[in-house]
């Protein structure tokens, strides 16, 4: 692999303009060593958080920490995969996927935090595995997913981001205080 291709942000025709959300959270830099890094600092956070917060939703209807850390999982295995798919040149369209059904049917809350984070932990692993062993040519490759034009560049900026703002939500909307 060519570490420069991972240097480089992705242009944005490389991915939806939704997307920007989460790419522009992403500090400049090698965009594998930002995902081994953030990921051990959500590990810590994460860790530190007792059985009975990871139950803890801030409003009616939302999220509870479980369910929002089992989205970060299900997310990082889909983007991952996408990612896969396109570095390997599958034409085939992808199709995208529904958040909140995934929530529902995923069972997070029967789930201790402890293991959804060893889970998260696990699942970056392997991603980070994935992204390490891609040829050059690879990181710029572009496929269809969810009816939209991505890169595997994009893709990787996409996981990090997506992380680092559901992070932010747990520290500013469910724990502001600590």
């Amino acid at each position: 692999m060519d570490a420069m291709i991972t240097l480089v942000r992705p242009a944005a025709d490389e991915y939806l303009d939704y997307y920007d959300r989460y790419v522009s959270l992403v500090p400049d830099g090698d965009i594998v060593e930002i995902l081994k890094d953030q990921v051990e600092t959500s590990v810590s956070y994460l860790s530190r958080l007792s059985e009975e917060q990871g139950n803890f939703r801030y409003a009616p209807g939302k999220w509870s920490v479980k369910e929002c850390l089992g989205h970060m999982i299900d997310a990082e295995r889909i983007f991952a995969y996408r990612a896969m798919r396109i570095a390997r040149n599958d034409r085939t369209p992808i199709e995208g996927f529904e958040q909140d059904d995934y929530i529902k049917y995923g069972s997070f809350d029967a789930c201790s935090l402890a293991s959804l984070v060893a889970e998260f932990q696990a699942v970056r692993e392997s991603t980070e595995y994935l992204f390490e062993h891609l040829a050059e040519e690879a990181w710029t490759r572009r496929g269809i997913a969810n009816k939209n034009e991505i890169s595997v560049r994009a893709l990787a900026y996409i996981m990090a981001g997506h992380e680092l703002h559901h992070i932010a939500v747990l520290k500013s909307k469910y724990f502001p205080k600590g």
